[in-house]
């Protein structure tokens, strides 16, 4: 089987990306037997992250595009995008390296989109630096969707066989409840229907979180789970899913750590998130499905406090790699199915 590209966007340059995709990249040599992965961003940034975690920086070799990658595991690999980034320091926020973190991502879409990518692969940006350069987006997720055009898409945690769908994300807590239509009900629940049919696991059980405690107590904390989510779930179930809900989100959530659920819906930012990354850690990643390819991301930020240290943990880069590497070869199906989807819905 050929091994996919992985494009692996640096982030932004001031936070711990520098010195985590060193260390994936050289201290994972069995990443190699699995991708090609190839570094989107700067060389200079590369080379000080050699500096912070002890490496020689001469392993960094500067392609003009990632079909020159040799893959080879003592090397570093980087494609140069935009001027190098030797003013900006570790652990400052600075809107250069906000304006690169913007740059990087949008060339590893431009080489998905000419094919010479399989996977994108997101290491921690900035939101603030980002915005601080002009572009308003909420983070990695929004922008990649623009850069897409895509609209139906989703932010999923996952670890293991587990996967965390979000209707809404990186928006106020008064949005997020003002943004549980609906229409985004059923857009979510159709995406983790084509994900579920292109993983071969079309009949899998999904739960869906309440958006209120206890799911609105039969309307006594709110009308919002009675009036759209309930519904939502019977569309589901009617188009053939096997949905549950609305269920209370202190009960479905544990239930999923716990094995019982593999797919599970939340409706906010910290809903999901929070109760993830405190049981799982670095051991989890995330995944945007309703993109044309797979695109995986760290699970952490990007940690100026230890910028520059040689502290910072590669654990979640190297699984996002890992879950890149696995998905990419399948994943015309579930941007097919995706599509599909999202033609159901108009």
């Amino acid at each position: 089987m050929t091994r996919p590209v992985l494009a692996l966007t640096l982030g932004d340059v001031a936070g711990i990306g520098p010195e985590i995709t060193v260390r994936t990249l050289l201290n994972h040599p069995q990443l190699r037997e699995r991708c090609v992965p190839v570094v989107i961003g700067t060389a200079d940034a590369l080379r000080r992250g050699c500096e912070a975690v002890g490496a020689d920086p001469s392993v960094v070799r500067v392609l003009s595009h990632p079909r020159e990658a040799t893959n080879d595991p003592g090397l570093v690999e980087v494609v140069q995008t935009g001027p190098e980034l030797h003013h900006v320091p570790f652990g400052r926020l600075h809107p250069d390296a906000g304006d690169a973190a913007h740059r990087y991502v949008v060339a590893a879409v431009d080489l998905a989109k000419q094919g010479a990518v399989q996977g994108i692969v997101t290491a921690p940006l900035n939101k603030a630096a980002m915005h601080a350069a002009g572009h308003q987006f909420p983070g990695h997720t929004e922008l990649l969707a623009h850069e897409f055009g895509v609209r139906n898409f989703s932010l999923v945690l996952s670890a293991g066989d587990l996967y965390v769908f979000h209707l809404t994300t990186h928006v106020s807590l008064r949005e997020a409840i003002s943004g549980v239509t609906p229409q985004r009900t059923d857009s979510v629940l159709a995406l983790v229907g084509a994900f579920t049919r292109a993983l071969g696991r079309p009949d899998e059980r999904i739960g869906v979180a309440g958006l209120n405690p206890h799911a609105g107590e039969n309307r006594i904390f709110g009308n919002e789970d009675a009036d759209v989510l309930a519904p939502a779930v019977e569309r589901a179930r009617a188009a053939g899913l096997d949905a549950h809900g609305p269920l209370p989100a202190d009960a479905l959530i544990p239930q999923a750590v716990r094995g019982r659920w593999n797919l599970v819906v939340v409706c906010y930012h910290d809903q999901g998130h929070a109760p993830f990354k405190a049981v799982y850690g670095d051991d989890g990643v995330n995944i945007t499905v309703g993109l044309p390819v797979v695109r995986v991301s760290v699970d952490h930020g990007t940690a100026f406090d230890i910028a520059g240290s040689g502290q910072a943990r590669e654990a979640s880069l190297v699984l996002a790699a890992e879950r890149a590497a696995e998905l990419a070869p399948g994943w015309g199906h579930v941007w097919d199915a995706a599509q599909e989807a999202e033609r159901a819905l108009t």
